[in-house]
């Protein structure tokens, strides 16, 4: 009898230790998850910045590309009131006009300004 209250003092001795270390692991990741949630707020909070700061910038976007339209259209309409006829400038020939002007230059002169 003296045997079993012996063996039953240290199996109950070995579930305490046991039943402590489990108590220490669950403390550590209550601890880890308390940590977790707040990283996870941190991140959340930093997503809805970002989310923020993208919108601006999708609005500033937006505002900017009906400035640009709303210019194209007037470029057009000023377009369309400029006379259509055909000055020594405004034909397919302005290449014809550049290959003039670099044969009126000597073949062994240099050449200065923008051509050089």
């Amino acid at each position: 009898m003296l045997n079993e209250l012996e063996s039953l003092s240290q199996n109950i001795g070995r579930l305490i230790a046991v039943n402590e270390r489990q108590q220490q692991a669950r403390h550590a990741l209550e601890e880890q998850l308390a940590q977790l949630r707040q990283e996870n707020e941190t991140a959340q909070a930093e997503l809805a910045q970002l989310r923020e700061a993208r919108n601006a910038l999708q609005a500033e976007r937006d505002a900017l590309v009906a400035k640009i339209d709303d210019a194209q259209v007037r470029l057009n309409a000023i377009l369309e009131k400029l006379p259509r006829g055909k000055g020594p400038y405004d034909s397919d020939s302005q290449l014809d006009l550049l290959a003039s002007q670099q044969e009126k230059v000597e073949p062994g002169a240099v050449q200065h300004g923008e051509d050089a």
